[in-house]
């Protein structure tokens, strides 16, 4: 049976560095919407951002050959058997969406996701196993060797429930949702 691990989380997280190391480690890694758009899965565009049919995407992903497949993007945890939910401070992610030209809408939209951990409740909701990994202070590569032990089911850490932003952040959560 095909093992299918998710690398998710809101978009800023690192998904895509990670996946880009772990494919330069040799490990079979998949971007969802170039699946998606490969396998003739977009049903329509928002925003400059591709609708995609999961259902039809997951039919067609599970046929793809490989006992091991890692699957990169902020729906690929309901491709996956485990997902791997990165997570990062908002503050943080804020600054970085900012820094990368996105409108005050779309940066507020993704900052509040990551909040009210909208990605690992889906996450916990769709997938079998789930892993929470905190990058905000993380480099790549130790993000990778996390990724690697949950793959090779060496990891014990990072259960669901570790990241708690709103606690974290406490008073400081106005600034989390002002622009």
């Amino acid at each position: 049976m095909k093992k299918v691990i998710a690398i998710t989380g809101t978009p800023g997280v690192g998904k895509t560095s990670v996946a880009e190391k772990l494919k330069d480690l040799g490990y079979e890694v998949y971007a969802v919407n170039e699946l998606a758009e490969k396998l003739d899965c977009i049903i329509d565009y928002e925003d400059d951002c591709a609708v995609v049919d999961v259902e039809k995407l997951k039919k067609r992903f599970l046929s793809i050959p490989g006992e091991l497949v890692v699957v990169e993007g902020h729906l690929s945890h309901h491709l996956a058997d485990t997902a791997v939910v990165l997570r990062c401070n908002p503050l943080v992610l804020k600054e970085r969406l900012l820094s990368r030209g996105w409108s005050e809408d779309k940066v507020m939209e993704n900052v509040e996701a990551e909040l009210i951990d909208e990605i690992l409740v889906e996450s916990l909701e769709t997938c079998r196993e789930v892993y929470e990994i905190d990058t905000t202070e993380m480099s790549v590569d130790e993000v990778v060797e996390v990724v690697k032990s949950i793959i090779s089911g060496t990891c014990k850490n990072y259960r669901p429930g570790s990241v708690d932003w709103i606690s974290e952040l406490g008073e400081r959560i106005d600034e989390v949702i002002r622009l």
